[in-house]
């Protein structure tokens, strides 16, 4: 059986996207489910947009979500260079090759000349594509025109008449006429390769046995076809993955939506939730389970269960998943992620620190709200007159004087005592609901709402409760 060798090979041109993330993803999850290796990739042919950094970001962003690779620019491998940019002399051989076999062709036309060409067609409502007045040169022109210096870009010469057939592993049998298919520039006229040789020549030599990729790439896989055909090389399987969608069923969009992985980390979500998420836009299990740990993943993913319908990207299920993550995972490992949103001096007693992490995850969906909601225990907010009012009422001051007293017999994390006290203070004041729980509450963490009074006072400690309670007990003048 033929090893799985499967890619992720990103441009370096910005963030890695929600996209981005999820064909890397179903790399590492096929290659792991199938014993095979997992290669990283970097395409920088186009030049122009290239950020700086962008790399190395997007390799730092990966790896940070538990995503590796078996070979790489950093990692080596039998097969590299990795970065395309250090491969230019073998795409300039095949390209060559393909234009001394006459299945690709010098084009000197300039960019005004392709712009009125593709206007004068779309006046007409025929298919945008090169008409080939560069294939009828001859040999002579040819080579004055290389000798004059003229820029020229070598273009791929497309079939006639040709239908190309394939066998998807999403899609299943895909026919495509090859009147469809532009002939597509293979060098541009600053010596770089486009994507189509680049990774057709590199997916070759790195031995890659299924090409993962999103669905917009389907139309393209004829030129593809027609290049290891031209080049008497074996194509790889191929495996075109659902477009995203927003829930009005529009592309999810890299212009028109926040669709930056490092973006969402930023925010607060748990990497754990968003690579179960992730994996969820466009693949299922078998008996439709929700949530799932990375190593899961990789023992349940399978090619046969990539759905061909748009996946849908619900921002309401992701707020839920990182809620179900926050509550699961262990409490010091959701503590450490949070210390950066939380003053540094809240942080300083680690037991208290951990009790308020464990009351505010039971409450919170993302990182920087733990912190939010902790303040009730360190900066309780000024109350309103409405609140200030509630303490004036004989039963409140009721309340508080006689749970200030019980409470200074016990000690302040013997949970089962302060909540015995709770429920006898109900039933010896004669006071229940809101008109016991509301003073108790905005006395001690200046909200009507909040955790339970055992893990409040926990957290509080016996001499801070006290004192809150003390300074509302007493009646204003």
């Amino acid at each position: 059986m033929t090893e799985t060798r499967v890619r992720f090979a990103p441009s370096p041109t910005g963030y890695l996207h929600i996209g981005g993330l999820r064909t890397a993803l179903y790399d590492y999850l096929f290659a792991r489910n199938t014993q095979g290796k997992c290669i990283l990739r970097i395409e920088d042919t186009d030049q122009s947009r290239e950020v700086e950094g962008a790399a190395a970001s997007l390799v730092s962003t990966l790896s940070s979500l538990g995503i590796d690779f078996d070979e790489s620019p950093e990692a080596g491998g039998d097969y590299g260079p990795y970065i395309q940019s250090q491969r230019l002399e073998l795409y300039r051989k095949h390209a060559a090759e393909l234009l001394q076999n006459g299945h690709a062709y010098y084009c000197f036309c300039s960019t005004e000349t392709l712009s009125k060409m593709r206007e004068e067609q779309q006046t007409k409502g025929e298919f945008v594509k090169y008409d080939r007045r560069c294939l009828m040169l001859s040999q002579e022109e040819i080579d004055a025109k290389l000798r004059a210096g003229d820029n020229y870009v070598i273009r791929l010469r497309m079939p006639d008449d040709h239908r190309f057939a394939f066998d998807d592993e999403v899609r299943g049998h895909v026919e495509i006429e090859s009147s469809q298919s532009d002939d597509q520039v293979l060098i541009k006229s600053d010596g770089f390769p486009t994507y189509h040789l680049a990774a057709t020549v590199d997916d070759h030599y790195m031995q890659i046995s299924h090409v993962i990729r999103g669905e917009e790439w389907l139309s393209s896989t004829p030129k593809h076809l027609w290049l290891y055909e031209c080049l008497g090389w074996q194509p790889p399987k191929w495996v075109h993955l659902p477009l995203i969608l927003n829930t009005d069923r529009s592309k999810l969009s890299k212009r028109m939506n926040d669709v930056s992985v490092e973006s969402y980390l930023e925010k607060g979500y748990l990497k754990e939730a968003l690579l179960n998420f992730v994996a969820l836009l466009g693949w299922h299990s078998a008996d439709d389970r929700e949530l799932y740990t990375l190593e899961e993943l990789c023992e349940a993913f399978t090619l046969d269960r990539v759905s061909k319908a748009g996946a849908i990207f619900d921002l309401t299920k992701l707020d839920w998943m990182n809620g179900q993550y926050m509550r699961s995972l262990p409490l010091a490992a959701i503590a450490g992620r949070a210390r950066q949103w939380f003053p540094a001096d809240w942080a300083e007693d680690y037991e208290r620190y951990l009790k308020v992490i464990a009351a505010a995850r039971e409450r919170c969906t993302l990182l920087p709200e733990l912190a939010e909601y902790a303040r009730i225990f360190f900066e309780p907010a000024e109350l309103s007159e409405q609140d200030l009012a509630i303490f004036t009422s004989e039963t409140s001051q009721k309340v508080l004087s006689w749970y200030h007293e019980q409470i200074s017999t016990v000690q302040a994390d013997d949970a089962e005592a302060i909540d015995a006290i709770t429920k006898a203070g109900i039933k010896e004041l004669g006071i229940k609901g809101k008109d016991y729980y509301m003073p108790l509450r905005l006395a001690l963490i200046g909200a009507p709402h909040g955790p339970d009074l055992p893990t409040i006072i926990a957290i509080l400690g016996k001499e801070e409760s006290l004192a809150r309670l003390a300074g509302s007990s007493a009646k204003p003048e």
